[in-house]
């Protein structure tokens, strides 16, 4: 039972639900390592670290030590609901329903990506969270794809507007200001501020055509990260996820999340991309999202 409620924390018993401080980052990042979340971000700033800075991050703690842990990434409309994490032993102890509703108050318009476990979808649908439609996480080895499938990324540029590209984007370029403003209209609002830090990492490219754009990283494994990216129509995210493809053409593997009702799915599949696994994509206004235009990030959102 919750003994004392508020904005900034709640008491459980033995339990406290809280802000994350500085303090409590290594217990966080243990719990985020129990799941494997950080194996992609070695050895810099990662998705916890914008969290704090461009939303929120809150911890669960039970005799001293961070035992959960949930993070959102605020835009203009949404807030997206990135993590929520608890150690199995105290799992189902009422430790995430109170990180959730630290982080999400009633009325909070909010989107996730939930894993098939049916007590998280739960907790979700109880937030005020609809299932949307599934998104897909597909992989693609260069070299692999069918001889016939014209969708398949090209090794140059695709015809039209020219591409224009940062090896190692800084977060004041006009390609990074030009990608922000296309995505605010898709990803359900302005979020200019996390999209530079994104694009300050090292081994982050920033992908524009005038009329969409991709954001890809070069993982510590040599694999190509791809989202976010958009575009003004489906044809233009297709074309800006093309030319990021494209542009690198040494990487072992590239991966990407698609929404299922994302028209570039069929075209990717056929194309040779695998479909390696599956969230459902959760919101409480699916009309915030352009899920015809729109590929997320998988940790940014």
């Amino acid at each position: 039972m919750v003994a004392n409620s508020g904005r900034w924390g709640a008491v459980m018993g033995g339990s406290v639900v809280r802000v994350a401080t500085d303090a409590d980052m290594p217990g966080v990042r243990e719990v985020a390592a129990h799941y494997e979340l950080l194996d992609d971000w070695a050895d810099m700033p990662d998705f916890l670290d914008a969290e704090r800075e461009f939303g929120a991050l809150v911890v669960g703690e039970a005799g001293g030590r961070v035992v959960g842990f949930g993070g959102i990434l605020r835009r203009a409309r949404v807030s997206h609901l990135g993590d929520l994490f608890v150690l199995p032993e105290h799992q189902s102890s009422g430790i995430g329903r109170e990180i959730l509703a630290l982080l999400l108050p009633p009325g909070t318009p909010g989107v996730t990506f939930a894993s098939d476990d049916g007590r998280a979808l739960a907790l979700y649908v109880r937030q005020g969270m609809r299932p949307v439609c599934p998104l897909l996480y597909l992989t693609f080895t260069p070299g692999s794809a069918r001889p016939d499938a014209p969708e398949t990324p090209r090794a140059s540029a695709p015809d039209g507007r020219p591409v224009r590209r940062a090896a190692r984007a800084r977060g004041d370029r006009p390609d990074v200001r030009e990608a922000a403003m296309l995505d605010a209209g898709l990803a359900g609002g302005d979020r200019a501020g996390s999209l530079s830090w994104y694009a300050g990492l090292p081994g982050v490219t920033v992908h524009t055509t005038g009329t969409g754009y991709a954001f890809a990283r070069v993982t510590e494994g040599g694999d190509l990260e791809m989202g976010p990216a958009g575009g003004e129509t489906p044809e233009d995210c297709a074309k800006a996820l093309s030319a990021a493809v494209a542009a690198h053409p040494g990487v072992d593997e590239v991966q990407v999340a698609v929404p299922g009702a994302h028209p570039i799915l069929p075209r990717l599949v056929r194309a040779g991309w695998r479909i390696d696994d599956m969230d459902t994509l959760m919101a409480t206004d699916p009309s915030a999202i352009r899920l015809d235009r729109y590929l997320p990030h998988p940790d940014l959102g």
